[in-house]
């Protein structure tokens, strides 16, 4: 098969991390992978693992993106793919709009993946246009089913996001080279309870839920030190600002780290002794909480969509109700005189979702054309 997945960027997210694992896979199984996007820090291993990457401005919410669809559709028509795979509004508009006004006995078989709780409107109705509608978790299922009922359920599948145990193995310790360099950079880590809040910096994943939690615990003498991992999105740079604030109206300039953009999460949390989801909106699948619950450390979250998924299966004692500070307080402060134990099990791996990919993609490829 021929496969092209099509997404605005090629930084960091959960997106864009699948995309590459689908690429990566199908290489391996002897397909051909293009991903067409606005490029982005992930295009050299995306090209490395095998796959072609194609620059396109399709990322940009404006009327001049139109001029992609013509684009798009020379480009389909040209390469001639089995697959196209939708993976976010914009461009899933742009094409399909492409992919509309081709020949419906030849033209790419379409699957969509809806990955997140995207505002109810026409402009997100496009990532439930798909032949197959993948989505990540059965949260997602239901807000598809409860907000678009004219989607027929048999379009619809449930295939979770997973962690490769290669990646992510249980009970990883960084080697020694990294935990120098990491205590020489941080050493105000040393001796301290690191509880982790991994993730963009925006407002929805809740840093400012985090800076109230982390200053509840000082204020009962845990020796906490919180660590916000990532990075503002340059839009978002007033709100970066008023976290800053946040912190030093707090007293905590001294207690929280802001780490920035990091390759090396997985040492991170491997190094921390809880990794915490405060997201105020529900995740919709959380992949970063579930590689934490990989590696075996526990997860302290909000009890909404993905998460409480994850931890329902894995660790039922980290649901918290959501924005419930101080439930989350004490039970890091259970956590600190008693940390709990994470049980070693697959649940959700990697393999089980690319394999699950891999048979959306053939049986589709297969199936009866609707004319």
């Amino acid at each position: 098969m021929k496969v092209i997945q099509i997404l605005p960027e090629l930084n960091s997210g959960g997106v864009e991390r699948g995309t590459l694992e689908v690429g990566k896979h199908l290489i391996e199984n002897g397909h051909q992978s293009i991903v067409i996007s606005n490029g982005g820090r992930q295009v050299e291993q995306l090209e490395a693992e095998g796959s072609r990457h194609i620059t396109l401005p399709v990322h940009k919410k404006r009327l001049s993106s139109l001029k992609q669809v013509k684009v798009l559709r020379k480009l389909f028509e040209q390469e001639q793919p089995n697959i196209l795979h939708l993976r976010s509004r914009l461009p899933a508009w742009l094409a399909w709009l492409a992919w509309r006004k081709m020949d419906p006995q030849t033209r790419p078989r379409l699957i969509t993946t809806v990955h997140g709780f995207y505002s109810v409107n026409l402009y997100s109705k496009i990532m439930t246009r798909g032949e197959r509608v993948i989505c990540v978790s059965n949260s997602v299922k239901d807000y598809v089913r409860h907000n678009y009922p004219d989607v027929p359920a048999e379009k619809l599948t449930v295939i979770h996001r997973g962690v490769s145990p290669e990646q992510f193995p249980y009970g990883f310790e960084p080697d020694a080279k990294w935990l120098t360099e990491w205590q020489q950079k941080y050493p105000q880590l040393k001796d301290k309870y690191v509880i982790t809040l991994p993730g963009r910096i925006t407002r929805w994943k809740g840093p400012l839920d985090f800076i109230e939690v982390l200053a509840a615990l000082k204020a009962k003498g845990i020796p906490a030190h919180g660590l916000l991992v990532g990075e503002p999105h340059p839009k978002k740079m007033d709100f970066f600002e008023e976290v800053k604030a946040a912190i030093k109206a707090s007293s905590l300039e001294r207690d929280i780290t802001l780490v920035g953009h990091r390759s090396d999460l997985r040492e991170i949390m491997a190094v921390s002794n809880v990794v915490v989801s405060c997201s105020t909106d529900p995740e919709a699948f959380g992949r970063v909480t579930l590689e934490a619950l990989a590696l075996g450390k526990p997860v302290a979250g909000y009890a909404h969509g993905g998460v409480a998924e994850q931890l329902d299966a894995l660790l039922p004692a980290g649901k918290i109700n959501l924005g419930d500070h101080r439930a989350m307080v004490n039970l890091l402060t259970t956590w600190h005189a008693a940390p709990p134990s994470v049980t070693q099990r697959q649940e959700f791996s990697l393999q089980s979702m690319l394999n699950a990919v891999m048979t959306s993609y053939t049986e589709l490829d297969k199936a009866p054309r609707e004319l």
